[in-house]
């Protein structure tokens, strides 16, 4: 049944711009619900082997192939009044430029991605044109044209200014093919700092060869933990922010009235939750331990070091996880459990910010 069964507007057509683990499920489920998507992807293997069998989803929730036009970049053709935006944070700059063309004048761009891309989508496209959304799905891209979707997790759509209009209620009843589960929110940029204290955990996961599992569940391992979440959650109240629980991350433990109980119960909901996901490692892990390419911290991350330096505001464990990535992405240091002792933080830094340094 299409999207706007029940309703009089003609069906939505979509554009996904990134294919991959998380674009790449997402169009799969909306395409086989009967709307109209395109795909787009910067891997021409990936964009070929889709053309050539379709866009194929495996894992423990279901396993189907999906036929759906996929191009690369410089390929795509047409006006999309609605662009979903799917790839890494480091990515975005480039990848709003190219799709910027094939935006409709008064067409949306959704950002399903993790950080605070909607900033920089904005400054290209226009804030007016701008949308956020949360996602917390596990999925993974296996070979090209193969994405394993290997757990369900929450998915949120929001205005930035948090009004309830017309196309946010479009865009959501087509997320709703994907994930029955999902809400819309006036709340969005409390969703994504939720996310990005909940994130710092899974870098810092993703600097040992442990899965997701192991490092939350290690005693040891959640004072320094802890304080990269109380830093972020800090950094949120600074901005006014009111910060988002999901999938066990629960911001309130985190904040300045958290107590010691509640921070554990969090770190077992989180645990329980990660459990029930077939995805045992990150995607950042991946990027290091399989892709050995960059990760997102830097585009995650400096923009937070930037706010906590404009307010004043110390944060020098999330200082040290990006030092520390930097090193491990470099292959300077290798992945390892030893690496989260270098997080910890004995002294104030004197070169408050050195780790917001050029990426």
């Amino acid at each position: 049944m299409g999207v706007n069964a029940g309703h009089s507007d003609p069906p939505d057509r979509i554009l996904v711009w990134g294919a991959g683990a998380i674009g790449g499920t997402v169009a799969a489920y909306l395409c086989r619900a009967g709307l109209d998507v395109t795909v787009v992807d910067a891997n021409a293997a990936h964009v070929q082997a889709i053309c050539d069998r379709g866009l194929i989803i495996t894992g423990p929730i279901e396993n189907f192939t999906e036929a759906l036009p996929a191009w690369t970049p410089r390929d795509v053709a047409g006006v999309w009044d609605m662009i979903f935006l799917c790839v890494k944070a480091l990515h975005t700059d480039i990848a709003s430029r190219e799709l910027a063309p094939h935006l409709a004048e008064s067409g949306v761009v959704v950002s399903l991605q993790n950080g605070f891309n909607e900033l920089v989508i904005s400054k290209i496209v226009g804030r007016e044109r701008t949308m956020g959304a949360f996602i917390n799905f596990g999925a993974d891209v296996l070979d090209p044209g193969v994405v394993h979707y290997a757990g369900r997790g929450a998915v949120v759509v929001g205005e930035l200014d948090g009004r309830a209009t017309e196309r946010l209620a479009r865009v959501h009843r087509a997320l709703l093919h994907f994930e029955p589960a999902a809400i819309t929110t006036d709340n969005i940029w409390g969703y994504l700092w939720g996310k990005m204290g909940y994130g710092a955990l899974l870098f810092a996961s993703a600097l040992t060869p442990a899965s997701i599992v192991e490092v939350l569940d290690s005693r040891p391992a959640r004072p320094a933990l802890t304080s990269l979440a109380r830093e972020v959650m800090t950094v949120a109240a600074a901005e006014s922010a009111t910060p988002m629980g999901f999938n066990g991350y629960d911001p309130a433990a985190f904040g300045p009235n958290g107590t010691e109980a509640a921070i554990d119960a969090s770190f077992d909901a989180m645990v329980a939750f990660n459990r029930r996901s077939a995805k045992t490692h990150s995607g950042v892990w991946r990027d290091i331990a399989v892709h050995h390419r960059k990760t997102e911290c830097d585009a995650q991350f400096v923009p937070i070091l930037d706010l906590a330096r404009r307010r004043g505001v110390a944060i020098p464990h999330i200082e040290r996880l990006v030092s520390v990535m930097r090193q491990v992405e470099t292959r300077a240091l290798p992945q390892s459990l030893e690496n989260l002792s270098l997080l910890a933080v004995t002294e104030p830094n004197p070169s408050k910010g050195s780790a917001s340094a050029a990426p």
